[in-house]
């Protein structure tokens, strides 16, 4: 470890700087991907038969190498090949592949029940999406979010293979040098990122359903 405390003081400036735009890349995605795939995932809900299409539609989206998209993308944005939006509009594209069928289906976990109840309250459509619906579909869709997050942390360091600069450098230094430490801090960091994502998202889900607690306190 001694190794690669080291590397990390020799190289600060450039990793300090790698780990801004990392950040920002892992952040930024999950976030606007999850308000695309809201109404997205509320419309193939609501319309039933637009659930098949959409969510095939979605998983196909999804299957899409990460490199393909990387290189891909500039031509359609009118981008340079190492801009970061490439990669910040590809890991975009990816969250919402992956949230519309959760969101559909955190929607859809509702009882017919609670739906009835609300409305024998007086809770006109949008009241019951908005007071009722999307809060008992935190659960669901926070799960599919933390599978979001995490993938887009593991995804960003593959843009370092076509010269985005960010974490996922460290890997490429530390093949093109022969040497293990820059590889090693690159899993530390990148694993501990993940787990800081999955942690946020968790402390997120259990602060916006305060009623589990509740229950599980009885």
């Amino acid at each position: 470890m001694n190794a690669v405390w080291q590397y990390y003081l020799d190289h600060r400036g450039d990793i300090d700087g790698w780990f801004g735009t990392t950040v920002w890349l892992a952040v930024l995605p999950v976030l606007i991907g999850l308000v695309i795939a809201l109404p997205i995932g509320w419309a193939a809900w609501r319309y039933h038969w637009t659930y098949t299409p959409v969510t095939a539609l979605a998983g196909l989206l999804y299957t899409i190498p990460s490199i393909a998209l990387f290189l891909i993308l500039p031509g359609i944005l009118g981008t340079k090949i190492l801009d970061p939006v490439n990669v910040a509009v590809a890991l975009t594209l990816y969250t919402v592949a992956l949230l519309v069928r959760v969101v559909a289906d955190g929607l859809g976990s509702v009882s017919a029940e609670t739906m009835a109840a609300a409305s024998a309250m007086g809770f006109t459509g949008w009241q019951r999406l908005r007071k009722v619906q999307l809060p008992l579909a935190v659960p669901v869709i926070g799960a599919g979010l933390r599978v979001a997050a995490v993938s887009n942390v593991s995804l960003i360091s593959v843009a370092s293979v076509i010269g985005v600069t960010q974490l996922g450098q460290l890997f490429v230094d530390g093949n093109n040098l022969d040497k293990a430490a820059p590889i090693v801090l690159g899993l530390i960091i990148f694993f501990a990122m993940a787990l800081l994502f999955d942690l946020l998202i968790l402390l997120g889900v259990r602060v916006l359903t305060p009623w589990r607690r509740a229950v599980a306190a009885r």
